[in-house]
């Protein structure tokens, strides 16, 4: 395994990071909601396919006799608020979704009678994932500060890091722990494997412009890859302050793991990510030359 870290976790401070500094990932928490899920549907708790005010009885809108599990996980709902229509047919397009996996997090509090920060948390423990937390489980110590670079040019520390739903994308993280759960994950260990080949399988309409990789395709909680005929699982995430990458290669068993605490040129994505993208493009080169 190779590793190298460079920068601060405070600017102020001039502390360094460290090998067990924690990020906040963005949407790679998307994985770690989805397999939740997903185990509920191992054990025959839930139904992808059925409309989930089976679930949450409390939804008043008509999109809540439509809109399947499935649906949520492939962000082929149209749902942008609880209390409005959705924007487009269920089912027939794909707008990659925030509040989607919200729902997801409220089906499996409201399944398993636990909430859903408590469930992520055996699930980490399970996975023996110290340093990966639920924001409001209080035992992360390690947390790096975020910080943005204004309009003008000027890095300053970010205020709003957990803006967005924790099931979707706030969940905190190290390079070490994510490297521990891809290889949980993708060997099959956590989830049957027919479900699994279900996560890792391009779901029909799931197909996205995406601002950094042009098209990309979906499966359940992660991107589904096979450019150059390489096979690439996985997710880049961004939360205010924080941007990250974690993809695995099947073929050789690799991790590509990149965290970073500062989030430049905010309106370029494609510059915002650029050291994660140059570090995959070498990878990729890698992959596509092994024998």
């Amino acid at each position: 395994m190779y590793s190298t870290i460079f920068g601060d976790s405070d600017m102020d401070k001039k502390e360094p990071l460290k090998l067990n500094s924690q990020f906040v990932i963005g949407s790679i928490s998307k994985q770690f909601t989805a397999v939740l899920v997903l185990r509920e549907f191992d054990k025959g708790n839930v139904d992808l396919f059925i409309p989930i005010q089976k679930y949450l009885p409390e939804l008043t809108q008509s999109w809540s006799d439509t809109v399947t599990i499935h649906h949520l996980l492939t962000h082929m709902h149209g749902i942008t608020q609880l209390d409005k229509p959705t924007t487009f047919k269920v089912g027939t397009q794909y707008s990659y979704s925030q509040i989607g996996y919200d729902l997801l997090a409220k089906i499996i509090e409201r399944i398993s009678g636990k909430s859903f920060a408590e469930l992520s948390k055996n699930l980490f423990e399970e996975c023996g994932m110290k340093n990966t937390f639920h924001p409001d489980i209080k035992l992360y110590n390690n947390l790096t500060k975020g910080y943005t670079e204004n309009e003008n040019g000027i890095i300053e520390f970010e205020t709003e890091t957990f803006r967005n739903y924790v099931a979707a994308g706030s969940f905190i993280s190290t390079a070490e722990d994510l490297n521990i759960w891809n290889k949980k994950f993708y060997s099959k260990k956590l989830l049957k494997s027919k479900t699994m080949k279900m996560v890792e399988t391009k779901q029909d309409g799931a197909v996205r412009d995406h601002p950094i990789f042009g098209i990309t395709e979906y499966g359940y909680g992660i991107t589904v890859d096979t450019k150059e005929n390489i096979l690439q699982f996985g997710q880049t995430g961004f939360a205010p302050g924080f941007i990250s990458m974690s993809f695995y290669f099947p073929k050789t068993k690799t991790s590509v793991i990149v965290l970073e605490n500062v989030a430049y040129e905010t309106d370029d994505l494609k510059k915002t990510f650029y050291y994660h993208i140059e570090i995959l493009k070498i990878l990729r080169h890698e992959i596509k030359n092994y024998s």
